[in-house]
């Protein structure tokens, strides 16, 4: 993503990776900045804080990562990409989708597990 003119990278994952997932994508953070030869901004991005209202931490991060440096979580990463407060507008979003769409989701995850059961 380019914006005023530096360049941001994001590698997204789950919220609650092991070890060896830090360890790659440290790994991938530092190519990133090496082949580009030039300052370039690079993160991991989570899409939520599992731990909220505490500030993210992940035992399995220690001393491999720079919180918050190499992070963007959650509110400050959706912020980030969509503009200045765009995380509430997104979650009141997701509320009205998943009301809406509940029943027949259940019903669709009902039919594939039973697909999956006598397919046995």
């Amino acid at each position: 993503m380019k914006r005023n003119g530096q360049e941001y990278y994001f590698e997204i994952k789950t919220v609650k990776p092991n070890i060896d997932v830090f360890e790659k994508s440290k790994t991938k953070l530092l190519e990133w900045v090496a082949r580009k030869r030039k300052y370039i901004n690079v993160y991991l991005a989570f899409p939520y804080n599992p731990y909220h209202p505490e500030p993210y931490h992940r035992f399995t991060e220690v001393g491999m990562m720079d919180p918050p440096n190499d992070f963007l979580i959650g509110e400050k990463y959706w912020n980030f990409i969509g503009g200045k407060n765009i995380f509430p507008e997104l979650l009141e979003t997701f509320d009205e989708v998943g009301k809406e769409f509940k029943e027949r989701l259940n019903q669709k995850f009902k039919q594939i597990a039973k697909e999956k059961i006598d397919s046995y």
